[in-house]
């Protein structure tokens, strides 16, 4: 079992930025991904970024360049610097954890971006 707790969400208005993180805790593997999904009311949930133990990542074209994940590997929690927010970022963010044993998800923080 995996536990992921977020924190970081808020209200913040375009163009200013927001830091998420996301705790991870229970039976985790070695080898796994992480990485952040987020889901705006009517719209399927997204992938934002993700990034593996060995450091690579995959960013969401509508982010690139403006959100950056990193993970501490020590304290397996991984971060979503976001800059330069929109208010088409206006989402709930979820944590999400991948490894061997399963998939596993946070329960969600949200992002508000008044323009």
């Amino acid at each position: 079992q995996v536990q992921l707790v977020e924190s970081g969400g808020g209200l913040v208005q375009a163009g200013e930025s927001l830091r998420l993180s996301c705790a991870a805790s229970g039976n985790i593997l070695t080898f796994n991904v992480m990485g952040w999904y987020r889901q705006a009311p009517g719209k399927q949930r997204e992938l934002v970024a993700t990034i593996g133990t060995g450091g690579s990542t995959n960013y969401a074209d509508s982010v690139k360049g403006r959100f950056t994940i990193s993970r501490d590997k020590a304290k397996n929690t991984v971060y979503l610097q976001m800059n330069s927010l929109k208010p088409e970022d206006t989402a709930v963010y979820y944590c999400n954890l991948v490894h061997r044993l399963g998939d596993n998800w946070g329960q969600g923080t949200q992002v508000t971006v008044s323009s």
